[in-house]
């Protein structure tokens, strides 16, 4: 670690959740990162102003100290917290323990996204309850939801506890691994799974409202996939769930929406069906043969009505056109270049 300006230092302790954010898991390091940061952080070299900065600071080093890398206990659990897994849209993602296994305890960097990571917990909790059950290998398990309050801001913050996914990449770093685009016969079983997961949510009554590369995970080897980030998701139908527009937009994905989510119109299946269209036409790139683009802009139109709003008869309809270009289905191993 360089070392930082004084805004630097002061947005790294407010955006830190647990010691490893500000210290790493290298304790030489630790060290001189602590060093480092009192000097800049000081009150004495700061007129005063860094007091709290500077008391956050020895609050953190004192748990990395005393090896307690964040323990949050709740009413059913205690979670240990070590470092930060993922950084996502709105949230940090924790690999935490607790009695039953490892989990992931997800953090919004902002307490007035708590909203949204209520949203989630609620579409998790209907999918759990009013889906197939044969199909919640296709969205991430809610063990618990909880608001918790930042022992160094004060801060409350809405925090869910989620399943982990081992050995899983998301869309984006599959395309990143395959620059000339993947195999059209192997995004065939992702774009499959993907239907499965949407009609699967789309049955029991939620729309996720952000199918986006970063939000699709694969599992290379068992085909596996698994719809994550259920923040921007919409209940339809349920008095006590969320109805009304997707409540917010990935900025740097903003020309993938469909136009009723920047218009804040009512979102359905068909907006699901549009976006996941995306990812699976990026991910081939210039690979995928005219008979898919043509089935793909027929999901993509900008009229809602006139595109596919049922995600189980969409998968037929897909079904039929993999065996017209490539005949009986068959298993493909995939893997990534990196694991070669």
């Amino acid at each position: 670690m360089t070392a930082p300006d004084l805004d630097q230092a002061l947005a790294l302790l407010d955006r830190a959740r647990t010691p490893a954010d500000v210290f790493g898991d290298d304790a030489a390091e630790a060290a001189r990162v602590y060093r480092r940061l009192a000097r800049v952080v000081h009150p004495d070299v700061n007129g005063g102003r860094t007091k709290d900065a500077f008391t956050r600071l020895n609050a953190l080093w004192r748990r990395y100290r005393g090896g307690d890398s964040h323990t949050i206990t709740t009413r059913r659990h205690r979670y240990r917290l070590a470092g930060r897994a993922a950084r996502g849209d709105l949230a940090d993602l924790y690999d935490a323990e607790h009695e039953d296994g490892g989990v992931l305890v997800k953090m919004p960097r902002d307490p007035r996204d708590s909203d949204l990571i209520e949203r989630e917990a609620v579409a998790l909790r209907r999918l759990s309850e009013d889906g197939d059950p044969r199909f919640l290998p296709y969205v991430p398990r809610l063990v618990e939801s909880f608001r918790h309050r930042d022992a160094g801001t004060g801060a409350e913050r809405r925090v869910n506890a989620l399943s982990k996914f081992d050995g899983f990449y998301n869309l984006a770093e599959v395309r990143a691994a395959y620059p000339e685009g993947v195999d059209p016969r192997d995004a065939a079983w992702m774009w499959r799974r993907l239907l499965v997961a949407l009609g699967f949510a789309h049955r029991a009554g939620v729309v996720h409202g952000a199918v986006l590369p970063e939000h699709v995970l694969i599992h290379p080897e068992l085909h596996g996939l698994v719809l994550v980030d259920w923040c921007y998701s919409v209940s339809v139908g349920d008095p006590d769930g969320f109805d009304g527009h997707v409540p917010a937009m990935v900025d740097r994905y903003a020309d993938w929406y469909p136009p009723e989510v920047p218009a804040r119109r009512r979102p359905g299946p068909a907006t699901d069906i549009h976006m996941a269209t995306g990812c699976m036409t990026h991910l081939m790139g210039d690979r995928a043969p005219e008979l898919m683009r043509r089935f793909a802009r027929g999901c993509r139109l900008p009229a809602w009505q006139r595109r596919p709003g049922d995600a189980w008869r969409l998968l037929a309809e897909l079904d039929e056109l993999l065996e017209r270009l490539y005949g009986p289905r068959r298993f493909r191993p995939f893997t990534m270049p990196a694991a070669r």
